[in-house]
């Protein structure tokens, strides 16, 4: 697609901080909304601060290559969720968080190892197209229902819809019609008109004491944290009681049994973000800075946000469609947005004005946002010849196990929908592609080529009759022909014409004087 900022552009300032602050709204519902949903006094700030940091020791390890932001990951909540049943202390608790994020990290530590030394190509011959197209599809997909139900959040479903609608209209209309600055930053133009729209139908709500019209809780800014309530000062308060474990070292063989199995998950999703990100930006982020460096950053960025926010950090596929819609892949703008997350989670009243944004106005973004992650799949189904059924039950099944949400669990471990199709289309790329191609499908594509193909027994036939072949001649060279024809008679044809010529002279000889007698014979009479 055609950028207004390439990776290595830097926009002037101004539009620089815009852009920063419009990647920083499109993952911020996501990123703390993880702490909120886990609980146990996690500090959404903090994780607000995590997903900065963890962004910025990414971009260091991918040379500022890949322009994407990391935040909180949704795969591990189960695993974040173990953490805290099984300690008895909340120390313990957040101690289990910063060392399952080690653990993750670890595994892309290895993972990164193994592919330094294996190499990519391995990976563009296990996820072709065919399978990563769909995959990237199905990330946009399998958020659809999120994007749905935050729309349709509120006490009055009808003006959550209201509000959400415009949201997606003045986002629509800013990226379509809007001129420069204003169309790379349709996000916040979008947010901000639902924004100003539901706290007027919250005002009205409050004056005529009518619940039904409150959409915004403004009670937040009574509660805020006005530090962020780091995870590693929790951590290492003390009063490490194992519980039931009995022992720490069991309780950390817990932890590592939690965590470890959801990394190799996301390292799928990982790989589908990555080569998603790559299509959009027209460089494959896969080979340069390359999967080794980029798995590094995800690894090493999720420890450092786990330490500051609890969350192990993953890659943003809001951050990705973010990059489509606006056009601006500058990885300025990702650092700024970075360094943006950071310096706000210190001031205690934007973050609180932040968490503050109706559901249903993030749903109206949102829908926008999921949208343009599965049109990027199915731009990649574009290079993916469809009248081969081959690739049509690669993506048929991946598509179907996606938006079914297909999805299993294995006590603490739950391999996302996305996991799932991914390993299905893979599985299901191998069974079809077992047998290698018929001659018949070769010759077709020798054809599309631009070469004749050759009948299997062409050779044969010309070898054993080569009188079947008829040359082609131009009246002018008929003469030319006739001789050329003469010379490349057989020997043997040489050497019986001229017998045959001398027995039909004799046979010609011996009728003349038979045909002179019987003239006489008839006169006499």
């Amino acid at each position: 697609m055609k950028l207004v900022y390439g990776v290595k552009d830097r926009p002037p300032i101004g539009k620089l901080l815009l852009s920063a602050l419009q990647q920083l709204l499109a993952i911020l519902a996501a990123t703390i909304a993880v702490p909120a949903v886990v609980g146990n006094g996690m500090s959404q700030s903090a994780a607000l601060f995590g997903a900065g940091v963890g962004t910025i020791v990414y971009l260091c390890f991918t040379k500022f290559k890949s322009p994407v932001f990391l935040g909180s990951s949704f795969a591990f909540l189960g695993s974040m969720a173990a953490a805290f049943a099984g300690a008895v202390s909340m120390s313990l608790g957040y101690l289990g968080l910063i060392l399952g994020a080690v653990f993750a990290g670890l595994v892309y530590v290895i993972l990164a190892i193994i592919v330094k030394f294996a190499g990519v190509k391995w990976v563009d011959k296990l996820m072709p197209p065919v399978v990563i197209g769909p995959t990237v599809a199905i990330i946009g997909l399998s958020l659809a229902s999120n994007a749905i139900g935050d729309l349709t959040s509120g006490s009055n479903v009808y003006l959550a819809l209201l509000c959400g609608l415009v949201t997606l209209a003045v986002t629509i209309i800013c990226s379509v019609f809007g001129k420069k600055t204003i169309k790379m930053i349709p996000f916040i133009i979008g947010i901000l008109a639902g924004y100003i729209l539901a706290a007027i139908l919250t005002g009205f709500g409050t004056l005529f004491e009518n619940d039904a019209l409150m959409l915004i809780d403004f009670s937040a800014f009574a509660s805020m944290d006005w530090v962020p309530d780091f995870a590693f000062l929790t951590a290492f308060s003390g009063n490490y009681d194992a519980g039931e474990y009995g022992s720490i070292g069991a309780y950390i063989g817990s932890i590592a049994v939690a965590y470890i199995p959801v990394a190799f998950v996301v390292f799928a999703e990982h790989i589908a973000d990555h080569k998603n990100i790559s299509s959009i930006i027209g460089e494959d982020l896969l080979e340069d800075p390359g999967l080794s460096r980029t798995l590094l950053g995800d690894g090493v960025g999720s420890i450092a946000g786990a330490f500051f926010g609890g969350c192990p950090n993953t890659t943003y596929g809001e951050s990705v469609g973010c990059v489509a819609i606006s056009g601006n892949a500058s990885v300025w703008t990702t650092f700024a947005a970075a360094i943006m997350a950071i310096v706000i989670s210190f001031f205690a009243p934007f973050v609180t004005f932040l968490a503050t944004i109706p559901s249903c106005v993030m749903g109206g973004v949102c829908i926008a946002l999921y949208g343009f992650i599965a049109v990027s799949g199915l731009k990649m189904i574009k290079q993916v010849d469809l009248e081969d059924n081959r690739n049509v039950f690669v993506i048929s099944v991946i598509l179907i196990a996606g938006v079914g949400g297909l999805s299993l669990t294995f006590g603490q471990v739950t391999v996302t929908e996305v996991a799932c199709a991914l390993i299905l289309g893979i599985l299901v790329n191998l069974l079809v592609n077992i047998k290698p191609k018929k001659k018949k499908e070769e010759a077709v594509e020798t054809i599309e080529g631009g070469e004749s193909p050759k009948a299997p027994n062409e050779e044969t036939e010309q070898i054993e009759a080569p009188s079947e072949e008829v040359p082609i001649i131009s009246p002018d060279s008929e003469t030319e022909a006739e001789l050329a024809e003469e010379e490349t008679e057989s020997p043997t044809k040489k050497e019986v014409q001229p017998e045959a010529e001398k027995a039909l002279e004799d046979v010609e000889n011996e009728e003349e004087p038979i045909s002179s007698d019987e003239s006489e014979s008839g006169d006499a009479e």
